[in-house]
């Protein structure tokens, strides 16, 4: 929540747009002889005649109720049309309602910074079109206001018995002795009727509205006059808005917090709240919600509208009510399946459509106990990295209930058996994909976005990078909310374990030839290998585990590409030249075995050239590390200086023991 108060907020405006009865609407274009019939959207099951979703208000004049079942319904209003939701995979199918939604999105947006809340919501910031609006057209200065404008419910609005309405609201707009923020507001007014006739001419849907300065506000007013009509806030309207409305109503205050408002403080409205100072409020429920409630007291939000036009995240879910919940795994894991299959497709056509990925995969479920109806106690949620491939998702979310159900079950004192389950039932189930962010444009392959992972880059399908790198992002990892640890996997009951793997906190790729990275922790990579050859070549072994994964950069890798000829020196002839001088060029096996036994008679203590040549004047230019390792690399016993040799005082550059690379 909030904490600072916002300044001036009271200068923007801000529109909520909120169609009616949405997917009737939609169901009545498909079969336009539904208009104007008492009628209602059903999502299918054998229960009672279905769960209604929506309800045209034609049926709401007969009684009928969302709340309702489908035979409930229809003992209300015995004409009364059910159309049922599509079904896809055993539960509604919402994307024919999705698609509908977006023809709206993609009109409203032409005005403004535009935040699609949901399938039939939107909040629109008009600011930037109001002030252009009123420095270049003004209301008062327009020959004609459009009709529809004129409709508009003003909140505080004084209106003498027997004045015309659209003439006040006339009047109301075109004051010229108004304050800029009433101004304001005037433009949103004409600019938000426009595009409701827009909406309705383009997609034969109707929609209503409310129009303030901030989102708190025109959320509580786009309600209040339905359908196909707006309702406009002014700053001066704002108590009398707030003072009756039952603090159930206001946004976040439908749960815990507003039942301890009304049993604790004993607030019913949101106007009792003004009676409370910030430093009591903040004393109650400390100083973050105790500012934010005092601020929504006086109508004061600095909430902004986030310019998002496509959905935060992607879910899938499905409730078991009565006698349909689930009570074994296998049928779980059957309804995960769907879901997850479902989530799968949505996730692939955000990444096609809008190329987006989403890191974080979380279950959510609520259960109770077959015996004891009455212990509800929350089903814990799990989350953890997201893996693309329908499969992936599949098992990554069984392995998530099977997680929560243990620990679910772990507060009663049980542990569940296999697949003789018969102490849980399971009411509902979801999936869902989260922390969903834009691929970089420009990039030539999707790999270019996991900049953080030392990874190699692959010729591959973008699909298929994404699915095997994406649960490698920082998002996916550091985001998740529930981590399944290896105490989870060690508490497993042994039954469970043969034939369930965990989640652990890193999913590992299965693809192992598409995803190299994840062989780190099992094998040393070819590098690793060349790396170690490498180093007994000059007759060093490395044997400091703390020095292997320290990241610093050793002298064979930096110098592993040189062909070594130090100054010219007259050669010992009892040495042959492959002994005495490090050969850093590719050789071959048995070659290097030679090599390798000969230094290691030599008890690691000779470096490739001769020591007795080495300019100590240059160790000053080599980094930290490769002076510690060149030591590491001389004799033991040998102490040398540092400083300029003594010999003719000519000091030498590394470069001239280390020719340019040959090409």
């Amino acid at each position: 929540m909030p904490v600072a108060r916002p300044e001036t907020s009271d200068a923007r405006v801000i529109a909520h747009v909120d169609m009616d009865c949405f997917y009737v609407q939609v169901e009545q274009r498909k079969q336009p002889e539904l208009r104007g019939l008492p009628s209602a959207v059903v999502q299918y099951n054998e229960w009672q005649g279905g769960g209604l979703i929506a309800v045209s208000y034609e049926a709401r004049k007969c009684g009928v109720k969302r709340s309702m079942r489908g035979d409930e319904a229809k003992a209300a209003c015995p004409e009364i049309q059910l159309v049922q939701v599509p079904v896809a995979r055993g539960k509604a199918d919402l994307n024919t309602y999705r698609s509908a939604g977006s023809e709206v999105v993609s009109i409203l947006a032409q005005s403004g910074k535009c935040e699609r809340a949901s399938i039939d919501e939107v909040y629109l910031d008009l600011t930037d079109a109001a002030e252009s609006m009123l420095a270049d057209a003004p209301p008062e200065s327009l020959e004609s206001i459009d009709e529809e404008a004129l409709k508009s419910h003003i909140l505080g609005m004084s209106r003498e018995d027997g004045d015309d309405f659209k003439e006040s609201v006339r009047d109301w707009i075109c004051r010229k002795d108004a304050d800029r923020r009433d101004k304001l507001l005037g433009c949103g007014m004409i600019i938000v009727a426009e595009l409701r006739k827009q909406v309705l001419k383009e997609t034969e849907f109707t929609c209503s509205a409310g129009i303030a300065h901030n989102k708190m506000l025109a959320k509580l007013a786009s309600g209040m006059n339905k359908p196909a009509q707006q309702t406009v806030v002014p700053y001066s309207a704002v108590q009398e808005l707030l003072r009756s409305l039952p603090i159930k109503k206001m946004k976040q205050l439908g749960g815990k917090l507003g039942t301890s408002l009304q049993t604790d403080l004993g607030v019913d409205t949101v106007g009792d709240l003004l009676q409370f100072s910030e430093t009591k409020l903040q004393e109650h429920y400390g100083v973050n919600t105790g500012t934010w409630l005092w601020n929504i007291a006086r109508g004061i939000s600095g909430e902004e509208v986030q310019g998002r036009l496509l959905p935060k995240s992607h879910g899938s879910g499905k409730t078991f009510p009565g006698p349909r919940a689930l009570k074994s795994v296998s049928n779980v894991k059957h309804w995960l399946n769907q879901l997850s299959e479902e989530l799968s497709e949505r996730l692939s056509s955000d990444l096609e459509q809008n190329k987006r990925i989403a890191s974080t995969l979380t279950l959510h479920a609520t259960a109770f106990r077959s015996k004891d109806s009455d212990s509800h106690k929350k089903f814990p949620s799990k989350s953890c990295p997201l893996r693309y491939g329908v499969t992936k998702i599949q098992e990554d979310a069984f392995n998530l209930f099977q997680a929560a159900l243990r620990e679910y079950m772990g507060t009663f004192g049980i542990k569940p058996q296999g697949n003789k389950q018969d102490t849980w039932r399971i009411t509902g189930l979801s999936v869902s994909a989260s922390k969903i962010v834009d691929i970089p444009s420009g990039t030539s392959s999707i790999l270019r976005y996991f900049q953080s992972q030392p990874t190699t880059i692959l010729s591959c399908s973008e699909d298929q990078c994404v699915q095997e790198h994406v649960a490698m992002t920082p998002s996916a990892s550091e985001g998740c909310s529930e981590q399944i640890s290896v105490e989870t996997q060690a508490a497993m009951p042994e039954e469970d374990t043969k034939d369930t793997v965990l989640v652990s906190e890193k999913f590992p790729c299965q693809d192992v030839g598409s995803c190299p990275s994840n062989d780190a922790t099992d094998a040393p990579s070819q590098s690793e290998t060349n790396k170690c050859t490498q180093a007994k070549r000059i007759g060093r072994k490395i044997n400091n585990s703390k020095e292997k994964n320290s990241g610093m950069p050793s002298i064979v890798d930096i110098f592993k590409n040189y062909n070594a000829r130090p100054p010219s020196t007259q050669e010992d002839s009892t040495v042959s030249p492959t002994s005495k001088r490090a050969n850093f060029g590719s050789s071959s096996s048995s070659h290097c075995s030679e090599v390798n036994q000969e230094v290691e008679e030599r008890r690691e203590t000779e470096w490739g050239y001769k020591i007795d040549e080495i300019d100590r004047s240059v160790f000053d230019e080599l980094p930290v590390e490769i002076q510690r390792e060149f030591r590491s690399l001389l004799r033991p016993n040998k102490r040398f200086d540092t400083g300029k040799s003594k010999g003719d005082g000519s000091a030498s550059s590394i470069a001239h023991y280390f020719p340019p690379l040959n090409k």
